[in-house]
């Protein structure tokens, strides 16, 4: 097993482009299975979801050209069906909780798919109801069979219809607009996911032929057409990197500036970075963070204490709860972290309050953290990354502390961050990988 050394406490300088959005690529790539005909996307990252994602499409028979790392060229004219049904394809998407996408694609197009157990972050329990209501409301029959371990969902031609989701899940969204694209008649889904990642999507889906209207709100209306054709797409920045790197420079006090972040797509992301008080420059489509001896969390207008919570979009991402956490370490002020999602994504404090952090976990959806206003330094400790958020933050943590911290099980780090070791010795920061 792998794992980071970093050498902590230096102040880092320089730029840094965002890769492109790890969320964004794995519904876009799936859409591909979507039309026979080649679909170029461009900005694509170099991590490992992606990647067993696109490895996945090479073995169902999907043509890949890769005329530059961050390109690929695919054509879904020729694709192998009963692999999904394979216990190679099963062994392989379980490890990836993105390849539940793949359903949309393939009942909209080829009216039946497989779903085995899905994988990815063991942050707490992720169902995926949303998924199959919205097949089955579409007319896909939906099935388990205990003999080989997969859900069935088959259809004899998907139908529009109006639903409610009960939860505005975006890879829920994501898989019932992609089956509705191509269903007979129009499709109404309200509480619908509206983040960039979807509209993404849907800006897509519409150059290949489909008729989605009501992009960007949580409304999408859906007219079925019968076929879709190639297109070319570029990924959006990562606004997770880019939260990340706020966050980064605020802990080490270093002067960064994040290149090319898609500014207009960010939401409410700086807005929470400055509530902490971190001076966050929109300079074009750059963000400048200047070194910062203190930055101080701001209070209620009646002088309560800030809480910070995750909230469907266009309220504040569950993937950044873990980087403002861990960068409120060393604010001056309290703010109480409140991540309602996932019940399982604040139990990486306790290596952070080994380092040093003053943090009351009060139960898992909810943590308090007291800044210690850099009084003291965080202490270097050997840790182990428990899911990719988590990762990034106690490495954020690792190169503001004190001597030398071993960060391992840094594959969940690698599957959505590229080249990040790399990236951060461009700035100045002592770190290297270890191969365990």
């Amino acid at each position: 097993m792998n794992a980071f050394e970093v050498r902590g406490g230096k102040k880092l300088k320089g730029d840094i482009v965002p890769q492109g959005a790890k969320n964004e690529a794995l519904q876009i790539i799936s859409a591909v299975l979507l039309t026979p005909e080649k679909v170029t996307i461009t900005n694509i990252p170099d991590i490992v979801d992606v990647n067993l994602l696109i490895e996945l499409l090479g073995e169902m028979n999907v043509k890949i050209e890769r005329p530059q790392s961050d390109t690929c060229i695919f054509q879904a004219d020729d694709v192998d069906i009963d692999y999904l049904h394979s216990e190679r394809f099963k062994k392989k998407s379980g490890r990836l909780r993105g390849s539940v996408m793949l359903a949309g694609p393939m009942l909209a197009r080829y009216k039946k798919a497989f779903i085995p157990k899905p994988g990815g972050d063991k942050i707490g329990r992720r169902r995926l109801d949303t998924h199959v209501i919205g097949f089955e409301k579409l007319g896909a029959a939906f099935n388990y069979h205990a003999e080989d371990g997969f859900f069935h969902l088959t259809t004899s031609k998907l139908q529009g219809v109006n639903m409610l989701l009960d939860e505005p899940s975006v890879t829920g969204t994501a898989n019932i607009v992609m089956a509705a694209s191509m269903a007979n008649g129009t499709t109404t889904i309200y509480n619908a996911a509206c983040e960039p990642y979807i509209q993404q999507l849907c800006a897509m889906l519409n150059r290949m032929g489909a008729k989605i209207s009501g992009i960007g709100s949580n409304l999408l209306n859906i007219e079925g057409v019968d076929y879709l054709g190639g297109t070319a797409h570029r990924i959006l920045p990562d606004m997770i990197e880019v939260g990340s790197f706020i966050g980064l420079a605020a802990m080490t006090q270093s002067d960064i500036r994040i290149k090319n972040a898609s500014v207009d797509h960010l939401g409410i992301i700086p807005d929470k970075f400055r509530q902490l008080g971190i001076t966050v420059n929109i300079d074009g489509d750059d963000i400048h963070i200047p070194e910062q001896e203190i930055y101080e969390v701001s209070r209620y207008f009646d002088g309560g204490v800030l809480t910070i919570y995750d909230h469907p979009w266009p309220g504040f991402t569950p993937d950044l709860l873990s980087i403002v956490l861990v960068t409120a370490i060393q604010a001056k002020g309290s703010v109480l972290i409140h991540q309602k999602m996932f019940e399982s994504r604040l139990f990486f404090v306790d290596k952070l309050i080994d380092m040093g952090a003053q943090i009351i976990l009060c139960d898992p959806h909810r943590a308090v953290v007291i800044g210690l206003e850099r009084e003291q330094k965080l202490r270097g400790i050997t840790m182990s990354s428990p899911d990719i958020r988590a990762g990034q933050a106690l490495l954020i943590a690792a190169l503001s502390a004190e001597g030398k911290s071993i960060i391992q099980n840094i594959e969940q780090i690698d599957r959505g961050y590229q080249y990040i070791d790399e990236r951060l010795r461009n700035l100045g920061a002592d770190i290297k990988r270890v191969e365990g």
